[in-house]
């Protein structure tokens, strides 16, 4: 695709000027082979080059580089023996992964696990979700258990969702301000499975979408998987250029734009309601499919908690926006129960083509998730309360270890995202995990190659003796000194 943004192809071949624009600056000043392995490498793991595609032959992308052939030949000697790519003579070179890794993205939500090389517990500063509050589950579970029966006596399958839950969660969005219907909701497994049906149901390959920049990193390789091209719109940590928005959404008439405008990921921020409507307004103008993400609009530490963006337009200025949430960060990502509200004709397309992937979801996790919506507004405080509480440790722990980066502390949301004040986001995560911690790098949240080097999203959603420990041991890996790129000699690539 074109600006290297999605490298797959209809023959799943990336050219080798694709791939040239898709390595950091740096490797293109000064190509060597060892840091042209690793951009590599790092590129597939990221998702940016798809598994299973051919790579540029060897003179192709050393006249791209501007590098020997020797030098090309180096990394792809190095890529092979570690794993990421085969060859096959006569058929070319082809990405993959090495055995006993985890697809791409799937690292992201085990965390560091296990123990550090110092026989040490793992600390996993990456997922920004909690554990479930304590007897919630019990609760929800006690109450669901007598119903159960009743429910099994019905063949189980129910693709719009169980009726009593598309209720309750169309009751809460009109106490939130935006009147709604049950018949515009539809419940998914989780948020990630609403936005993947969405862009399946709303995109093809080749179409535009603009998404914010920095944006969630799971949306991004959805919509790299769709192979569809993207652009985007920057978020400082001063919030929304709604000007810039505003022009590239009039220039490039993206089929679908998506956003997470309340306590952004990876940020904080908070979109203001004056850029609200006008997001609201451009995209209406240009014909533009807008999806709201509200994953996190409940996390509201600082400021009340916003009401819907499409509660904002005027009646019957909203049928273009497509709200999606989920229970995952305000009770438990085990629960695999979200959602989508759109207009009833959308959310039947939606749901004959959720038919042919999954044809239902669990009728015990619908159950369970009824209670737990219901009373959301007697149990979310306590949860607020320590979050604030976990924010703060956190911050101290940024404050007495690592007093050089900086940060902003954002009114909502689930994380920080923090200035390291140097482009050594992805050498010191592969140093972090060396010491059994697990971190987002900012590249990760990128849409573009090579941007948020400096950054890392750090949660703080563990407890604060955790967060205080995995910090000190993210600070060491620090002041030691960044790695050079991993080498030949040593035994594997941390992935």
């Amino acid at each position: 695709m074109a600006n290297g943004r999605v490298v797959q192809t209809a023959d799943r071949t990336i050219g080798s000027r694709q791939l040239a624009a898709l390595l950091p600056a740096e490797v293109l000043a000064r190509p060597g082979y060892r840091s042209l392995a690793e951009a590599v490498r790092t590129l597939i793991l990221d998702g940016r080059i798809a598994l299973h595609v051919r790579l540029p032959a060897e003179r192709e992308l050393a006249e791209a580089v501007g590098a020997s052939r020797a030098t090309v030949t180096g990394a792809y000697d190095l890529l092979r023996e570690s794993g990421y790519v085969r060859s096959r003579r006569g058929s070319g070179t082809w990405t993959e992964l090495p055995d006993g890794h985890r697809p791409v993205g799937a690292h992201a939500l085990v965390g560091a696990g296990g123990y550090s090389a110092d026989g040490e517990p793992g600390i996993d500063l990456a997922i920004a979700a909690m554990g479930a509050p304590d007897g919630a589950l019990a609760d929800a579970l006690s109450w669901a258990a007598p119903r159960l029966p009743d429910a099994a006596r019905s063949p189980g399958y129910h693709p719009f969702g169980l009726p009593d839950l598309r209720t309750a969660v169309a009751e809460r969005f009109t106490r939130r301000g935006l009147p709604t219907r049950p018949e515009q909701i539809l419940v998914t497994s989780g948020a990630q499975q609403a936005f993947t049906l969405v862009v399946s149901l709303l995109c093809r390959a080749g179409d535009r979408v603009v998404t914010e920049n920095p944006t969630y990193a799971n949306a991004l390789d959805a919509l790299r998987h769709a192979r569809l091209r993207t652009g985007s719109i920057a978020v400082s940590d001063t919030g929304w250029d709604m000007e810039i928005a505003e022009s590239t959404l009039r220039q490039t008439v993206p089929r679908l734009a998506y956003a997470i405008p309340d306590f952004h990921n990876p940020t904080g921020a908070l979109m203001p309601e004056e850029q609200r409507l006008r997001l609201l307004a451009a995209t209406r103008r240009t014909g533009t499919w807008l999806v709201v993400d509200e994953t996190i609009a409940d996390i509201a530490l600082d400021v009340p908690a916003p009401a819907p963006l499409a509660s904002l337009a005027p009646r019957g200025g909203a049928d273009h926006v497509v709200t999606i949430g989920s229970l995952s960060k305000t009770h438990w990502g085990g629960l695999r129960v979200g959602w989508i509200r759109a207009t009833a004709k959308m959310i039947t397309e939606l749901t004959a083509l959720r038919v042919s992937a999954d044809m239902t979801g669990s009728v015990l996790d619908q159950l369970v998730a009824l209670p737990l919506l219901d009373g959301m507004d007697r149990t979310l405080p306590a949860r607020l309360d320590q979050l604030r509480e976990r924010r703060a440790a956190l911050v101290d722990a940024l404050g007495r270890h690592t007093p050089e980066w900086s940060w902003r502390i954002p009114p909502g949301g689930l994380s920080l995202w923090v200035d390291l004040g140097e482009p050594v986001s992805s050498a010191l995560a592969d140093r972090a995990a060396a010491a059994g911690v697990h971190i987002g790098r900012g590249a990760r949240f990128g849409v573009d190659p090579g941007t948020f080097e400096h950054r890392l999203r750090l949660p703080y959603t563990l407890p604060a003796d955790r967060l205080d420990e995995g910090v000190r041991r993210l600070a060491a890996a620090f002041h030691d000194g960044v790695p050079l790129p991993p080498s030949v000699d040593r035994p594997h690539w941390v992935a």
